[in-house]
């Protein structure tokens, strides 16, 4: 009978280790607030493998989704509903946070940049168009705490070529995204949201 009640006993104690370790994995998704939330609006979803749509939210930890963000998943689908089927669009991915949030004297560090996308691939997340910067994946540096990675979506103007000076194409880093938008006659950004991460 004491063998038995001691066989129960560790039984017992396995399960409450497995439900530790098990707990200790669980992902917390929290979403943005304050500013930050301020900044999603429109409705456009950025979908990364397994994570979904991870806009306005910061990357969780669990499962290494900051390192596999960083290392390992390509380009996300970009995804606007509301896209109309007869226009086409900019998307434009940005790190306001180089090198930092506190110091960003690197602002805009450009990520991602694709003209002429059509309104129908749009409403479906794939982003095909005249691509200007190839996707960067998210890698902020260590100690540098959460930076943000901003999507835009812009209307483009009918018969619009847009295209980046010779610096802008030597250099990510520094880019005068306003300027950009001015010379092109972008206006107001349809569409816009973002997630923060920091170094795995």
């Amino acid at each position: 009978m004491k063998l038995l009640v001691t066989c129960l006993f560790l039984i017992g104690l396995s399960v409450i280790v497995v439900q530790k370790a098990v707990a200790s994995e669980e992902c917390i998704f929290e979403k943005l607030d304050g500013e930050d939330a301020k900044f999603c609006r429109g409705d456009l979803e950025v979908l990364y493998p397994e994570l979904g749509d991870v806009g306005c939210m910061y990357i969780p930890r669990c499962n290494q989704y900051r390192k596999r963000i960083s290392k390992e998943w390509n380009s996300p689908n970009v995804r606007y509903q509301k896209a109309d089927r007869n226009k086409h669009y900019v998307l434009i991915m940005v790190d306001p946070d180089a090198p930092s949030r506190a110091n960003p004297k690197y602002r805009y560090w450009r990520h991602w940049l694709v003209t002429n996308i059509r309104g129908t691939d749009l409403k479906t997340g794939k982003v095909q168009g005249h691509v200007l910067t190839d996707y960067i994946r998210p890698t902020p540096p260590s100690h540098s705490g959460y930076h943000r990675y901003q999507f835009q979506i812009y209307e483009q103007l009918e018969y619009e070529a847009i295209s980046l000076s010779t610096e802008e194409e030597a250099s990510s880093g520094s880019w005068d995204m306003e300027s950009f938008v001015d010379q092109f006659q972008l206006g107001a950004p349809v569409a816009s949201t973002h997630f923060l991460t920091e170094h795995y």
